[in-house]
């Protein structure tokens, strides 16, 4: 039980930033998660074009988005604290949140990838969904 708690709130919370966090320059560390970083961008062979299009998607979403995600961090604060504390009754309270909030990231992500994919041509899309399954392969030997 405390395993899924924890890895619900660390998917969450990785989730929640990398679609919700404003991209400042630099590396923020979560490029490895489905997001059109410059090494996918070459990978598929992007046109500046697309990766216009692929920009002003995303960030669409996060400003439609914005009250949840600031509603999700507040969960996972809460969370975060309750853990710190011990307080198991507030764990438990916070699970159906939690899974609530893990669905809406989920659908959110579906979204904007639909949108995304009317951006690539077939073979870059075919090239995407390889580099996905890849990916998700690479998780399920972590598990």
């Amino acid at each position: 039980m405390k395993k899924f708690t924890t890895a619900v709130a660390v998917t969450l919370l990785g989730a929640s930033l990398a679609v919700a966090a404003p991209y400042q320059g630099g590396h923020r560390g979560h490029h490895r998660h489905g997001e059109f970083g410059k090494k996918l961008a070459q990978k598929l062979n992007l046109t500046d074009a697309q990766k216009e299009q692929i920009k002003a998607i995303r960030k669409d979403s996060r400003e439609q988005n914005k009250a949840f995600f600031q509603q999700s961090r507040a969960t996972m604060k809460d969370f975060f604290a309750a853990k710190k504390a011990d307080d198991t009754a507030k764990l438990d309270a916070l699970k159906p949140a939690m899974e609530a909030n893990r669905a809406q990231m989920k659908q959110i992500r579906a979204a904007e990838e639909a949108k995304i994919v009317t951006v690539l041509t077939p073979e870059q899309n075919a090239q995407w969904q390889q580099l996905k399954a890849q990916r998700a392969e690479r998780h399920r030997g972590r598990q």
